[in-house]
């Protein structure tokens, strides 16, 4: 895994752990509605052992999941990239929203690149 300062792995891990609070709030709040929550909870998952893989891998933190697991987390994270994409085109220059999909762009980014280095 390529070095990256400690700075951008605190703003990562704290992006992932956002987005997994968000994605367990949505999540809730489907289950309570009776709506569908497959893909949210796929994504929740996913969120959740990329933020584990980069943890372990910069924090030394225990990383159990199988091969499979860690093939599907990688290929629904590389789903999500498109739409931060288009959210970041979207927002304002210097926006806080700007920045906030920036940083979890990075930290998706570096969550696959854990992943892929597991699997190796």
């Amino acid at each position: 895994m390529k070095n990256v300062s400690r700075e951008i792995q605190d703003l990562s891990i704290k992006s992932l752990e956002s987005t997994l609070n968000k994605l367990s709030n949505a999540y809730n709040s489907m289950i309570e509605k009776g709506s569908n929550t497959t893909l949210v909870k796929k994504r929740r998952n996913s969120v959740k052992i990329g933020l584990e893989s980069l943890k372990d891998a910069w924090d030394k933190r225990e990383f159990s999941y199988d091969e499979e697991d860690i093939l599907t987390s990688k290929d629904i994270l590389q789903g999500i990239i498109p739409s931060i994409e288009k959210q970041i085109a979207k927002a304002k220059e210097g926006s806080s929203q700007k920045t906030l999909n920036e940083r979890r762009l990075t930290a998706i980014k570096l969550a696959i690149e854990s992943l892929e280095n597991r699997l190796k």
